[in-house]
């Protein structure tokens, strides 16, 4: 007990009647109630309900008082009557009759309501970020975040894994997005960079014999903000591990990631261990790599269908290489007319030529395509993507990759239509055997398709003796309900397997060298076979909470346009600052 509180707001009951006691807390709410005055107080904890009658001194003072002003309260716990009880709060049972308050500190007219959700603007709501996280859904998708954080630690070191913190200055990365800099004012016209994750540390830990690492990491991105990305900073359960191969790596992370979602969600996890679903599948089968596997619908690849079908439009596109894929749609053969059109619609706005589509009802195939195609074709169509009587299928026709992409959507929007997406569920799985190597889209040349430093399936033999482009590595992500949770790998840890895979990037050994020499030079004096991932934290949470946007799981976020609105950040800074960092600022010239 202290002079402000004797409980919090959220820890009298009924075994406390007629207790005297003191609390203090936030104005949530006020009730005037004719004579009586009711009022939610609120702290961290929760809220109780206290009653100021009008006979109480400076009862005005307490009637003008705004909301959100902090006061504390002296008086009586007394039960409630039974109409009056709020089953909704933990101390809906009783409240306090009060017999004297004092005021901690006036508030002014918020602008915003603190007690619900008014819908306003989020530029405001980023400004007064102080007062966004006093409600109640933001609160606690923070309380929600440490709970997380603690018990991922707890389980990490369980497991046998060691702690360590990597720096948070360092040099440019590899990792494939822009760096933060940060310019060093001992070192004139140099400068570090904010590491966009601990790729490098955490492999250079595994060459100095840390068998298990783990860390709650920052990392530090220039990219341009989307819902499940932060622009700016996020954070990630960085782990490597070394002796170890793929299935090593899931097995040790899996029931760390189950349990998380089993203790802190009721919805339906998957089970382990998680489904293992190959690149090349995935792409296929979902158009993404990222596929949401509370999806029902499948992506079919039904090229062959059209080949000398009689459909003329599709012939043409076929021999200028193009696919079809198609996309079941079950029992939307009943829809009305509107219903087909208005998805060709979306299919136009969404940069497509349209979205054809047959129609299987009354066993009869109908629609614009079914009466240009023969009927062999539409037999074997049907016989492809399991048509059944009532049911209608949706074709994209296009080069393979834009087919593929604009297939995902469909499949996506279809699945909306239709309400078939599985309710109060996390679905899991592996994406495996990414290729290790792509053409690069603006040079044309051979690049890396996902991390430089993942070790290619079947070592040297397959970067000598295979196409680049059909060499797959020992590269992973976990996805679970659409959206990605991290990458990882078995990383590279021979020199001679380094050099060449860099070589086919296109890399000289003096480039390979000076990018990445501590690397290097750090395999060459005996490197475990290691590897790891790295969950994010920031997603983890977004999908535990139920919210769209990341931004409502972190503390203090930016905006789309990464500016700290609260702290009026980024800013220009003094010009004696700028001379200490030996920085000139070219000014934008007026034309």
């Amino acid at each position: 007990m202290n002079k402000f509180r004797s409980h919090t707001c959220a820890a009298l009951s009924l075994k406390d009647d007629q207790s005297v006691v003191h609390i203090s807390g936030w104005i949530n709410k006020k009730r005037d109630h004719g004579g009586l005055l009711f009022v939610d107080l609120r702290d961290h904890y929760g809220i109780t309900q206290c009653v100021f009658d009008s006979s109480l001194k400076d009862f005005n003072i307490i009637e003008a008082l705004k909301l959100e002003s902090i006061i504390t309260v002296y008086g009586k716990v007394v039960k409630r009557d039974k109409e009056t009880i709020n089953k909704n709060l933990p101390t809906g049972e009783i409240e306090i009759s009060v017999q004297e308050f004092q005021i901690l500190n006036k508030s002014e007219q918020i602008p915003f309501q603190v007690a619900i959700d008014d819908d306003s603007p989020e530029d405001q709501r980023l400004k007064y970020r102080y007062l966004d996280l006093r409600r109640e859904r933001i609160h606690k998708n923070i309380l929600l975040r440490s709970k997380v954080i603690n018990s991922l630690r707890q389980k990490m070191i369980a497991k046998g894994f060691i702690e360590i913190q990597t720096p948070i200055l360092t040099a440019s990365s590899p990792e494939g997005a822009r760096d933060f800099i940060v310019p060093s004012r001992l070192n004139k016209g140099k400068f570090y960079a904010l590491p966009q994750a601990p790729q490098i540390f955490k492999q250079l830990l595994m060459v100095s014999n840390f068998d298990k690492y783990f860390q709650i990491a920052p990392c530090f991105r220039d990219e341009d903000a989307r819902a499940d990305r932060s622009p700016g900073e996020f954070y990630q359960l960085d782990f490597e591990m070394s002796f170890v191969e793929q299935e090593d790596i899931f097995n040790e992370i899996e029931p760390v990631i189950y349990e998380i979602f089993d203790e802190y969600s009721k919805k339906k996890v998957s089970s382990t261990p998680f489904e293992r679903i190959k690149f090349k599948e995935a792409m296929e089968k979902y158009g993404t790599d990222k596929p949401d596997l509370r999806n029902p619908l499948i992506i079919k690849d039904l090229t062959n269908c059209f080949i000398d079908s009689g459909f003329k439009i599709f012939e043409e596109n076929i021999r200028k290489g193009s696919v079809v894929k198609g996309i079941k749609a079950p029992k939307s053969a009943e829809k009305p007319r509107a219903w087909f059109d208005k998805l060709n619609d979306w299919a136009r706005n969404n940069g497509q030529k349209g979205l054809g589509y047959i129609i299987f009802s009354d066993n009869e195939f109908k629609g614009p395509i079914a009466k240009n195609l023969k009927n062999e074709n539409l037999e074997k169509l049907a016989h492809n993507v399991g048509l059944e009587n009532g049911d209608s299928v949706f074709f994209i026709s296009d080069k393979e990759s834009d087919a593929s992409r604009f297939a995902s959507h469909a499949r996506n929007e279809l699945c909306s239509q239709l309400d078939l997406l599985e309710k109060d569920s996390f679905r899991f799985c592996w994406i495996v055997d990414y290729p290790m190597f792509e053409i690069n889209s603006t040079t044309k040349k051979i690049d890396f398709s996902h991390n430089p430093f993942s070790m290619p399936q079947g070592g040297m033999n397959a970067l000598t003796e295979k196409d680049p482009l059909d060499v797959l590595a020992w590269q992973f992500d976990i996805v679970c309900n659409g959206i990605e949770l991290s990458s990882g790998a078995i990383r590279n840890h021979k020199p001679e397997i380094m050099i060449k895979a860099f070589e086919i990037a296109g890399y000289s050994l003096e480039e390979l060298k000076s990018k990445f020499g501590f690397l290097f030079n750090a395999f060459k004096f005996g490197a475990p076979p290691h590897g790891g991932s790295a969950p994010g934290i920031d997603r983890i949470i977004m999908l535990l909470s139920d919210e769209e946007n990341l931004r409502e799981v972190v503390a203090f976020p930016m905006n789309q346009q990464a500016e700290d609105l609260m702290l009026k950040s980024p800013s220009s800074i003094s010009e004696q600052h700028l001379k200490e960092l030996g920085i000139n600022v070219k000014k934008d010239k007026i034309t």
